[in-house]
């Protein structure tokens, strides 16, 4: 037997498969880290199974792993600036803090994120990192390594800007970068971490940043590298009013109409936000097989509206959801974008506009959707990598409410028993296990400060 061989026993079970099957009482077993067995009932106590680790899941429901969709990992260094600015304010404020990024503050942000991301049931993420001052050091492969520790699975992007204010865009000039050093060092990036194999840790994609950071050529040719080398596309889009003002200002037309133009879209691409889209938008994406992060926090945070997520469901496109950058969303949380996401889809749709399912779901299914890998990820079905997330419901904040698919996305944040990557145990009984809580917590703030001070000093 297998020493990876474990079975989760005694738990409700919420699969997420195409069904929406769920167990009342039923148990998981695991091997190699692969789901080999999911069912109603007591696990198995046959002779197969004599050396599996059994965990005793009785009060606890166990779901699949959530997937992030986006993120920006090195923000966590920068919490609690500009809490009352929209967007465009909010970027200018911190764009010189972030110009004083390098090798080392992005490993203490990176791990410090990751270490909450996981506390909060994530099992993949992704990370759009755009922001590469000169001689910083090899800033992705910093936040790989950190991700590698944490034992998350990761879908890093090689994001970009070369718009800068002299030209026309947001960012200030000394953090943009050259088209050619950037997709120089995007296909370096492919090259050195994409991993297209079954059960990949890491997943590289390209990721300019926005329609008003990077210029018309470089997301054309940006999305020719892409797809040369089979990776996918991502940026933000369609985030505010004043990146609509802004497209149609310089373009003539909406952030959505120009990605089609420049041919972004497709079933390799998924957008960051997509607040601001027409009825058209939405019908678009979701006959091309666009995909969508649905990032309600952040999204509210700064104050840029509510995306039409059961709109986009109807139309045939993949949700996911994203947590964003921790200065845009302190929090962090990911099992918290699922209520908010259900909570605010009823606030702009009606009552019965995303069920409390159909909020874990985006959660689960949906993001491996967003991510080309609903083959692997997302549900809890034979066949697919064990990467689980046990909740504990039987603490004073859940205890006694009916449905516990209920008392997660409703109730407040529980405890999290255990998360599996891989089969292997990321989270035990609320605590990360693969990396240090307090040391990650000392280097956030070592991080901060070093930013901080980089900044006060230019």
């Amino acid at each position: 037997m297998s020493a990876e061989a474990m079975i989760i026993d005694g738990c409700a079970v919420v699969t997420v498969d195409a069904a929406r099957t769920e167990h009342e009482r039923g148990h998981v077993v695991v091997q190699d880290g692969v789901i080999v067995a999911v069912a109603s009932g007591p696990a198995p106590t046959d002779a197969r199974w004599s050396g599996a680790r059994r965990v005793d899941g009785s009060g606890c429901v166990l779901t699949p792993g959530l997937v992030n969709t986006h993120h920006h990992l090195y923000q966590w260094a920068t919490r609690g600036h500009a809490v009352d600015e929209p967007l465009f304010g909010w970027l200018t404020h911190l764009y010189p803090i972030w110009a004083g990024l390098d090798a080392e503050v992005v490993d203490q942000a990176a791990t410090a994120a990751l270490a909450w991301l996981v506390r909060t049931g994530c099992t993949t993420t992704t990370d759009h990192h755009y922001v590469f001052p000169r001689g910083a050091g090899d800033l992705l492969a910093t936040e790989i390594a950190a991700a590698t520790r944490v034992g998350v699975r990761f879908h890093p992007t090689r994001g970009s800007m070369d718009l800068g204010q002299r030209d026309g865009g947001l960012p200030p000039d000394h953090v943009v970068e050259e088209r050619d050093a950037i997709l120089a060092a995007t296909q370096d990036a492919i090259d050195r971490h994409h991993d297209p194999t079954a059960g990949a840790m890491v997943r590289v994609g390209v990721a300019p940043c926005s329609p008003f950071s990077v210029t018309r050529e470089l997301m054309v040719e940006a999305a020719e590298l892409a797809r040369r080398n089979r990776v996918r596309l991502h940026t933000h889009l369609a985030e505010t009013t004043d990146e609509d003002d802004f497209c149609r200002d310089r373009f003539g037309c909406s952030p959505a109409q120009y990605m089609a133009e420049l041919g972004w879209l497709g079933p390799d691409v998924w957008f960051a936000h997509a607040v601001h889209l027409s009825d058209r938008d939405i019908k678009s994406f979701g006959a091309t097989g666009t995909g969508v992060a649905h990032c309600p926090s952040s999204n509210a945070r700064l104050g840029a509206g509510i995306a039409r997520s059961r709109d986009l469901r109807d139309a045939g496109v993949a949700v996911g959801l994203g947590v964003d950058g921790a200065a845009s969303n302190e929090a962090s949380s990911l099992l918290e974008e699922v209520r908010h996401a259900v909570l605010f889809g009823r606030a702009r749709g009606g009552p019965t506009a995303l069920s409390v399912r159909d909020g874990l779901e985006m959660a689960t299914m949906g993001g491996a959707q967003v991510l080309g890998r609903a083959d692997e990820l997302g549900s809890i079905e034979p066949g697919k990598l064990a990467d689980l997330a046990l909740w504990r419901l039987d603490t004073l904040a859940h205890a006694g409410i009916e449905d516990p698919v209920a008392a997660l996305v409703l109730g407040a944040p529980p405890p999290l028993e255990l998360l599996l990557v891989g089969g292997r145990a990321v989270v035990e009984h609320d605590r990360v296990v693969t990396v240090d809580e307090d040391a990650a917590a000392r280097g956030a703030v070592t991080a901060r400060d070093a930013l901080l001070s980089r900044a006060a000093a230019s």
